[in-house]
């Protein structure tokens, strides 16, 4: 059983239904619609700050001339695939799952989902479950607590939670935050606004990308199209990889090349307090931009950007900590996600509840001691879909694996006394900070460190040993 019918698990049932034609399968989908984040998320300009040729699915090219696609895009891609595949037909949507519940005895999980407004509660078996469920709350954003918020009389609205009749032109937005979602808002709100502040309390790396990957189209143009996307995805792969192990290595000559690329771009609008960040690169995920479309629009007036903290809110825009004062019409909180792994799903195994903070992620998609369960996460470096399509395919020589010789029960254990441990997730950005003690943990060696390295990651998961002295099997009892 799939749980969520978004990027990861539509690709998921792709693997399942090319590569264990044998097996019959479910998606439990929450929402009333597939496609997860890209159906989500409707504010203004959403789109991927991952280049298609990477975020898009391994068997199935991306075509179009964009390289960095907006949300409507991703989404037909994602649905035109499912529907390739057949996999839509294998949604039950409106199955919220509450419970996963894991039997020894009789080598099966018990799901129970909510269905309907009425929130009826129908169950599910499975003999695996795998969980593609993202990695944040869908039900809300972060919105951190501003003083005096009740008296701004304008409109506030998080990016999350975007109405759809919302009229913003010339009207003044400020725009709070300097993450993915801020830098791709600020330009297209800019378009129809009459101007647009972009407050944040620090900066953030923001790099131009083109649009569209002249080497990928020229590629399609000579190759077959297999062919040619393979080659573009494996050139966006290893520049990808190449320039992050730069930045890691090298970090003070990474920010130069950083900043000389802002400079070029903003000429005397640059104004490094703006673009420079008190963390070194990749510490927080980088932000990418299309075509300078962010600088473009601050060259021409239409943007600006305010480096400084809240006092408080007023009737009409912000006070800051300086002593300046924003007015506003409207005031977008692009504050942040909440984290939280496979939507509250909670996790029993025969009879007791499992607590993530004390297990151990094995190979990036399964945990210490709890048998017959994926999950679907992608990098915090690199495309999302890479380390998923490198999961979905695990778990089908998983599954396959386990056919071939009779077992029913399959169990990451931890029997390595010298493993040790750390936080699974290497980053500081406020979302995770703020989740860090929800997580599981990851060791200090293979296979229970997680590499955010698609090559390594290539190696183990696709041609490493599936027994591999870690996995125990079990027949049935």
């Amino acid at each position: 059983m799939i749980v969520g019918a978004g990027l990861s698990g539509i690709g998921g049932a792709c693997h399942l239904k090319t590569e264990c034609p044998g097996k019959s399968f479910i998606i439990l989908e929450g929402r009333e619609r597939m496609g997860g984040t890209w159906d989500l998320f409707r504010y203004p300009g959403v789109r991927s700050d991952s280049d298609m040729y990477t975020l898009g699915y391994r068997f199935r090219p991306w075509r179009d001339n964009k390289a960095m696609a907006d949300g409507p895009s991703i989404l037909s891609y994602i649905r035109d695939t499912a529907s390739e595949h057949g996999v839509d037909k294998l949604i039950r949507y409106n199955h919220r799952v509450r419970r996963a519940s894991w039997s020894s005895d009789d080598a099966r999980w018990t799901i129970d989902a909510e269905n309907g407004h009425d929130k009826t509660i129908v169950q599910f078996t499975c003999n695996f479950l795998y969980l593609c469920t993202g990695y944040y709350d869908y039900e809300s954003g972060y919105t951190p607590e501003w003083p005096g918020v009740e008296r701004f009389c304008g409109t506030i609205v998080h990016p999350q939670k975007w109405p759809e009749d919302l009229d913003y032109a010339g009207k003044r937005i400020i725009v709070i935050g300097s993450g993915a979602t801020a830098i791709t808002l600020v330009p297209a709100m800019a378009e129809r606004a009459a101007h647009v502040t972009m407050l944040q309390r620090s900066p953030s790396y923001v790099v131009s990308r083109p649009a569209e990957d002249r080497i990928a189209i020229w590629l399609r143009r000579i190759l077959p199209d297999k062919a040619a996307y393979a080659l573009a995805r494996w050139k966006n792969v290893l520049n990808a990889t190449f320039f992050y192990n730069l930045a890691r290595k090298r970090p003070q000559f990474f920010k130069w090349m950083v900043a000389r690329g802002v400079r070029k771009h903003l000429a005397e609008e640059y104004n490094a307090k703006d673009f420079t960040p008190p963390y070194n690169p990749w510490d927080q995920r980088m932000c990418f931009v299309p075509d300078a479309d962010l600088f473009r629009a601050m060259r021409e007036g239409g943007v600006a950007i305010v480096t400084d903290q809240i006092e408080r809110f007023t009737e009409d825009g912000l006070l800051l900590k300086s002593g300046e004062r924003l007015d506003a019409d409207i005031i977008v909180t692009a504050t942040g996600l909440v984290l939280r792994l496979f939507s509250g799903v909670e996790l029993v195994v025969d009879g007791a509840r499992v607590e993530l903070p004390k297990t151990l992620v094995y190979k990036g998609m399964m945990f210490s001691d709890i048998p017959n369960l994926a999950f679907a996460v992608g990098y915090t470096n690199a495309s999302w879909t890479l380390k998923c399509d490198l999961t979905a395919g695990y778990v089908c020589r998983l599954v396959n694996h386990m056919d071939r010789h009779g077992y029913v029960m399959c169990t990451p254990r931890l029997n390595d006394p010298d493993v040790g441990e750390q936080p699974v997730i290497d980053f500081n950005s406020g979302y995770v900070l703020r989740a860090l003690h929800t997580l599981p943990r990851q060791g200090l060696k293979t296979p229970w460190r997680l590499h955010q390295n698609y090559v390594k990651d290539l190696s183990m998961m696709r041609y490493g040993r599936v027994e591999d002295g870690t996995m125990e099997f079990k027949v049935a009892p």
